[in-house]
């Protein structure tokens, strides 16, 4: 992603300029193509659990502190549940200490950004560049070096381990 792309999804106020390094790519996965995965509401239905439907198709929110990937601590690779497309790496991971799994910094490419002015305030929403699916919102309240939060739905997410052989 561009940085001018960054500063027109961010210029509403909600991140500071300062907090808007560029999403640093793992080379693992820097800008990869896909083909966007688009099914009908039935086939989503099939595909998820009800629970998972529920946040990356109606942009649900799960209990904080409920998430098995909150102490998940290996090295690996987290990615969207809906479509298996790598979103967060193990080494930016975070306690966070909001109760969702956390990060700070994203694979470049694999996230697209909205506005989000619910719950009278105004937020920035995030979701799989690839199925569309909601994972959560990005805070500018995160460590160095990007200086973000991306706070994830754990149910969203599935985590793939590297292997170590």
């Amino acid at each position: 992603m561009q940085r001018r792309t960054l500063l027109k999804l961010f210029s509403g106020g909600l991140l500071s300029l300062a907090a808007l390094p560029l999403i640093q790519a793992s080379k693992a996965f820097a800008l990869e193509k896909f083909a966007i995965l688009n099914l009908s509401k039935d086939e989503w239905k099939k595909r998820l659990t009800p629970a998972q439907y529920n946040i990356l198709r109606e942009e649900g929110t799960e209990r904080p502190y409920t998430s098995a990937l909150l102490d998940e601590h290996r090295e690996g690779t987290f990615s969207c549940v809906g479509c298996d497309l790598p979103l967060f790496l193990s080494s930016t991971k975070f306690d966070s200490g909001t109760g969702w799994p956390s990060f700070f910094d994203a694979i470049e490419g694999h996230l697209g950004t909205k506005i989000d002015r619910t719950l009278f305030q105004t937020r920035t929403e995030y979701h799989c560049a690839k199925c569309g699916g909601h994972h959560g919102h990005v805070f500018d309240d995160g460590p160095a070096p990007t200086g973000l939060r991306y706070c994830n739905n754990g149910i969203a997410l599935k985590f793939i381990p590297k292997d170590n052989g």
